[in-house]
């Protein structure tokens, strides 16, 4: 492992790496799980670092499902990636699979285990639509545009944010002590693909989702959890705030773009990333939270040299405290849908370099 992150079970926060060693000791009011998260990641920025990301990274790649051991990433690099990705889509329905078929049990398990070995992990969630049991892509109809109408759908909704709240305060280490998560709600909103994103509910309707997830959680006291803002490239880099529910229910300000259309549309990808992160950093420094490149990707890395060329310039001067890429699909259900290099592909190459610069970080 290039930079060695550890959370001590004493209530210590440690990080070493080239630049030396940092010490945080132990406070009463900055020892919750989440506290202790949020300290890790504002001194891996500091330091010039970034935890790379992947989304179900050990549940299944490119050629294989569920072994042991196995993870693109791994295979490529020899290491981990530093953050994980999950998403609880299903969960609110009692289902025992996420809406990818990844067992909950799986997720708990792996969490636990990224955590142990150094590694932090991520939450998102793709729920259904809980006013006509479409799923998150189902815009037919509005909840949030009749939620305080309709009573019965606002008990649904409070009883689906408790289903998963129940689940991040279940993550416990071997020791008993819960596992800090970034949980990243209601995320790419300033997009019209999600029922809760925009034309689908007023900016105050969205602000009012966001409090509401907050005073569950908080009722019952779920302290593991670090709270990830995450709006889809805007227009202008202030239209980022219109949908902001506020400081005091956000710790990360971060953003979703992707990559389209591969080597002709490079400039236009830099410029939508070089247009609004950099911003969102400044207005995160300002505000004392972290900054994060909370989804990226090119489906398929169908540039050779994405990772080196493309990728880390533009992340390598904003103090970002992480840069995650989307799940690697297996091929037998969705062949183009990767978002890193396995074993033989044509940038695998590259993604080893992209691993072994010092700014990244994966884990053991």
């Amino acid at each position: 492992m290039k930079t060695s992150i550890f959370l001590l079970a004493a209530g210590l926060i440690i990080t070493s790496c080239s630049g030396g060693k940092k010490t945080q000791t132990e406070n009463p009011e900055t020892t919750t799980p989440a506290a202790k998260m949020i300290a890790l990641l504002d001194s891996t920025t500091a330091s010039g670092k970034f935890f790379f990301g992947h989304a179900d990274d050990p549940a299944y790649g490119h050629e294989w499902k569920y072994e042991a051991g196995r993870s693109d990433v791994k295979d490529v690099t020899g290491e981990y990636p530093g953050l994980m990705n999950w998403d609880l889509g299903m969960l609110e329905l009692d289902s025992t699979k996420n809406l990818d078929g990844v067992p909950f049990h799986f997720i708990a398990n792996e969490i636990i285990a990224q955590n142990a070995r150094g590694g932090i992990n991520a939450i998102s969630w793709h729920l259904r639509n809980p006013l006509n049991g479409g799923d998150a892509w189902d815009v037919s109809v509005s909840p949030l545009k009749e939620l305080q109408e309709n009573q019965a759908l606002a008990d649904t909704l409070d009883l689906w944010i408790g289903k998963v709240a129940d689940f991040i305060g279940s993550l416990q280490d071997t020791d008993g002590n819960r596992v800090p998560v970034i949980f990243r709600p209601w995320h790419e909103n300033t997009g019209t693909w999600f029922w809760w994103g925009a034309g689908n509910s007023t900016p105050e309707q969205y602000k009012d989702l966001w409090k509401r997830t907050r005073r569950i959680f908080d009722e019952k006291g779920i302290d593991n959890v670090v709270w990830a803002y995450s709006p889809d490239r805007v227009p202008t880099p202030e239209q980022y705030f219109v949908t902001y529910p506020g400081d005091e229910y956000v710790d990360i300000l971060g953003s979703d773009i992707y990559h389209f259309g591969g080597a002709d549309n490079v400039e236009q990808y830099r410029q939508s990333v070089s247009g609004l992160l950099p911003y969102v950093a400044e207005e995160a420094a300002k505000r004392g939270k972290l900054a994060a490149f909370t989804e990226t990707g090119l489906e398929s890395v169908v540039m050779d040299n994405w990772f080196t060329e493309v990728l880390l310039p533009l992340v390598s001067d904003i103090p970002v405290a992480y840069v995650c890429v989307w799940r690697n699909a297996n091929k037998d259900e969705k062949p183009e849908h990767f978002y890193v290099p396995y074993p033989g592909h044509p940038a695998e190459a590259d993604f080893k370099k992209f691993h072994d610069n010092p700014k990244t970080i994966f884990v053991k």
